[in-house]
């Protein structure tokens, strides 16, 4: 009897963990955001990225894809930018899923390695982002505008998720 629970079970909690971190990327990324008044769509600077880290180094690769693609896709949906959603929803799931590859999967100091991760992460989204503006945009020139809100958030989010994910990891 306890082999049939323990497959239902162990779905239902990543169900409830990868419904619980779309909600936190979606409510931070919508709720805790300032936009950038620069040239062109000038970024959008939120903490989206604070639960989407976590997610993948806490969870692993998979969460952080959900986390990120769905959250964040959901946000551009509800927010009014429904054409950025399908861009988000590959660029950031693979932010997510990237970070959470290189947690799970790369050896040395947990510190260097979620490092490493939000490095990764932020090229994948300031290329990511660069190309979906000149789809969106039609323009080679105007998406250099968004680097800095891209970089800036990705940035803040590493700092403040790298020193603590060690302990959030022991709670669990």
């Amino acid at each position: 009897m306890q082999s049939t629970l323990a497959p239902a079970s162990t779905k239902t909690r990543s169900l409830v963990i990868n419904s619980l971190f779309i909600a936190l990327t979606l409510v931070a990324t919508m709720f805790i955001n300032i936009k950038l008044p620069i040239m062109g769509n000038g970024g959008l600077i939120h903490l989206g990225n604070v639960p989407l880290f976590i997610a993948a180094f806490v969870y692993g690769r998979k969460t952080g894809f959900i986390a990120g693609a769905f959250g964040m896709g959901m946000f551009d949906i509800l927010s009014g930018w429904a054409a950025w959603s399908p861009f988000t929803f590959i660029i950031v799931g693979a932010m997510g899923y990237v970070a959470g590859l290189i947690s799970e999967k790369m050896p040395g100091k947990r510190v260097l390695v979620y490092s490493l991760a939000v490095v990764v992460a932020l090229i994948i989204k300031v290329v990511g982002y660069y190309f979906a503006e000149v789809v969106l945009y039609g323009n080679w020139i105007l998406p250099f505008g968004s680097i800095p809100g891209n970089i800036m958030q990705v940035v803040i989010a590493g700092i403040i998720v790298v020193p603590l994910v060690g302990r959030f990891k022991k709670l669990l």
